[in-house]
């Protein structure tokens, strides 16, 4: 019995000793990685559902790398809900829906200090600040807080200095650097702040108008043109409403689609009644959807210190009717709790309210105490929030609700009309490149690319295109080792024979065309090791570049010739792509390769430091930069005394200078052509074998 077999014995003996409790559970993998967290109203029903039954492709996949799981049982479906978002901050599981800090929200926040000021920020801090939002974008919020700093006069500097600056001139700042600013006068401002914040923009604009008529009595028509502009600034930003609800209530309003194996949420937010903004996120899912939708929702409050008066939820009940991955035992059991209050749907409480409901119970926010216990998404969101968690049944509420749902069908469906253009363009490109070169076809190109300074860490790299689109997975990279010094040639050469006795040798598919980066003479090697020493025929084209380093003109044939492709043409756009990722996963690989041996070198030049040493140095500061930086008496915790310590910084600090020098000159003279800002394009090169 192999280990994948004697895995599958151990979870069906599991699988029989699950509870009939909430809680939640963990997938783990062969390396015993947590790769999948989910909570579940029945451990035992939903834990089985993965290894019973068909699933789509996503789920099928996270199925397959399945060989242990965990459980945690727990009190109640709140907890679980908690739990599950702790664990998943905590794992960061693969297959799990992840709200990465980069995708976090901005803020408005107003900061705790003497003198206070404005500012926005994604990082929520326990620091005693004010904070305000989530806004959809920073554009939102910068546009938003540029009002605010014409409004209001709060400090701008950072550090107070020790004059007034042009904000005090223009009137935007009480130069609290000069003049003695009061507490109160700051807890007016502050006030009229959140309250603007909070949606009492229309009191605000009220007074602006007054003062505006004023200043228009008084012919101050400069001063009254600022008011105009400021009103019409506030009624940009705040005036963008889809729906308006009577009750003036502030709300974020949930959906989402599913299709393909990916989810889509939209997120409404209402402020004051007034629908005025909305965002969507898309990602792939591999559990079950709503489940996967409440994971995303959880998240997204989790570190949130603004929430909404109410949250509007899609009806659960829905999905266990469509073909949203939900299994039959969750059917039944929601079956069954609905048939224990007598409805056809989950019992409604005073926080899972029908509209009529909402209005009367609009000054209740506390859970009637009286009603039966729920155990729905909605009721457990409620009782961790504070907030209302409400499933609308119809109604104005029910419409938005099914607006945000429209949204995110539709986003989706943009998104793989997208991807089919896309792919139909790159497709369309290929094909069109092989019928300028005359070939058959140029399903499969492989690309190759050298990178050294000045012959030292000389590395190269290839990366594979089908049908127009990078395949990651089938990159290479190749540390040279015949090769003395800074010969593109015969560097050239060596990988071009490496890569292809190994496709003779391992029988591996062979491509359509060669491309290298250069001309003639680039050519001019690949094609001699191919026909000559590996008896292979495969068509090799070179890529020339004009003098700013970007792709200028194909060259093909035997001898070269320049192939006639229009600059605007797709199947160039092609070659640039080509170009470009080649260039970067060269680069790439020759700077870690560079960055590890200038390392090594550096330190071991030094009298005293061997391999334990060096070791020992990099571990406990992290970088040469660090230990350059370091003090004498930060040795002693690696154990280094007073005389060693001195000898290494005098070394390092010494050759300072000079390496910046040179090391300058040398990234001037190979890499000169690789752009910083150029995007990366997802490859984790550390991942990728090297040849």
């Amino acid at each position: 019995m192999d280990a994948r077999e004697r895995a599958l014995e151990r979870i069906r003996n599991k699988l029989a000793l699950l509870p009939d409790l909430p809680g939640c559970y963990l997938m783990k993998n062969s390396e015993g990685t947590i790769i999948y967290v989910g909570k579940a109203k029945v451990l035992k029903n939903r834990v089985r559902s993965y290894f019973t039954g068909s699933h789509d492709g996503k789920t099928q996949r996270l199925v397959s790398e399945i060989r242990d799981f965990e459980y945690i049982v727990t009190g109640s479906n709140m907890e679980s809900l908690i739990l599950e978002c702790n664990l998943i901050k905590q794992h960061h599981p693969r297959y799990n829906v992840l709200l990465k800090d980069d995708k976090s929200f901005p803020y408005i926040k107003i900061t705790n200090e003497q003198h206070p000021r404005l500012e926005v920020t994604r990082r929520v801090l326990k620091d005693k600040a004010k904070y305000f939002g989530p806004y959809p974008n920073a554009f939102a919020a910068q546009q938003t807080k540029k009002l605010l700093d014409r409004l209001y006069p709060l400090r701008k500097c950072r550090t107070i200095p020790d004059r007034v600056c042009l904000y005090y001139h223009i009137g935007q700042c009480l130069a609290p650097c000069e003049y003695e600013v009061t507490a109160s006068d700051y807890e007016v401002m502050t006030q009229e702040i959140a309250k603007f914040l909070n949606g009492g923009h229309e009191e605000i604009k009220k007074e602006l108008r007054r003062k505006m008529e004023e200043a228009a009595e008084e012919l101050q028509f400069e001063r009254a043109k600022e008011y105009r502009d400021q009103l019409l600034a506030i009624e940009a930003i705040m005036e963008k409403q889809k729906i308006n609800t009577a009750d003036q209530m502030d709300r974020d309003v949930f959906g989402f689609a599913v299709d393909k194996g990916w989810m889509c949420v939209q997120i409404l937010y209402a402020r004051q009644g007034k629908m005025i903004e909305r965002h969507a996120t898309k990602f792939p899912y591999y559990g079950h959807a709503y489940d996967d939708f409440i994971t995303f929702v959880t998240q997204y409050y989790s570190d949130n210190p603004a929430l909404p008066r109410a949250i509007l939820l899609p009806d659960e009940t829905e999905w266990v009717t469509e073909e949203s991955g939900w299994d039959a035992d969750t059917s039944e059991l929601l079956t069954a709790q609905a048939d224990v209050h007598g409805d056809t749907l989950p019992h409604v409480g005073s926080t899972l309210l029908t509209d009529k409901q909402e209005a009367d119970h609009d000054e209740a926010d506390e859970v009637d105490e009286a009603a039966p216990p729920m155990k729905s998404s909605a009721e457990a969101l409620h009782q961790w929030l504070k907030v209302k968690v409400l499933v609308p049944k119809r109604g104005l509420k029910k419409q938005m609700v099914k607006m945000a749902m429209d949204n995110a069908r539709v986003a989706l469906e943009e998104k793989f009309k997208l991807l089919e253009r896309d792919e139909e363009r790159t497709a369309c490109a290929a094909e069109r490149l092989g019928e300028a070169l005359g070939i058959r076809s140029a399903h499969r190109i492989e690309a190759f690319d050298n990178s050294n300074i000045q012959g030292s860490d000389p590395v190269s790299a290839m990366v594979v295109f089908i049908d127009g689109k990078p395949a990651k997975k089938e990159y290479r990279k190749y540390k040279v080792r015949t090769v003395q010094g800074p010969d593109d040639y015969e560097t050239m050469r060596e990988v071009i024979r490496r890569r292809y006795e190994r496709v003779l040798k391992e029988g591996l598919e062979q491509p359509d065309l060669i491309v290298v980066d250069g001309g003639k003479g680039q050519m001019a090697v690949a094609i001699d090791v191919l026909e000559n020493e590996l008896g292979l025929y495969i068509p090799v084209c070179g890529l020339v570049k004009d003098t700013k380093h970007k792709t200028a003109q194909l060259m093909a044939g035997d001898p070269a010739q320049v192939v006639p492709l229009g600059r605007d043409s797709k199947e160039f756009y092609l070659l640039q792509r080509v170009q470009e990722e080649v260039h970067r996963f060269a680069i790439t690989f020759h700077r870690e390769q560079r960055g590890k041996s200038m390392v090594v070198s550096a330190l071991d030049s030094i009298p005293g430091i061997g391999e334990k040493r060096r070791k020992a140095l990099l571990k406990h500061f992290g970088s040469l930069k660090k230990i350059r930086e370091a003090e004498i008496e930060d040795f002693r915790q690696v154990g280094i005394g007073e005389q060693l310590a001195r000898t290494i910084l005098s070394h390092l600090r010494e050759d300072d200078d000079q390496d910046a020098a040179q090391e300058s000159e040398l990234e001037v003279e190979k890499l000169s052509d690789y752009d910083e800002s150029e995007p990366e394009l997802g490859t984790d090169s550390a991942n990728m074998p090297a040849e």
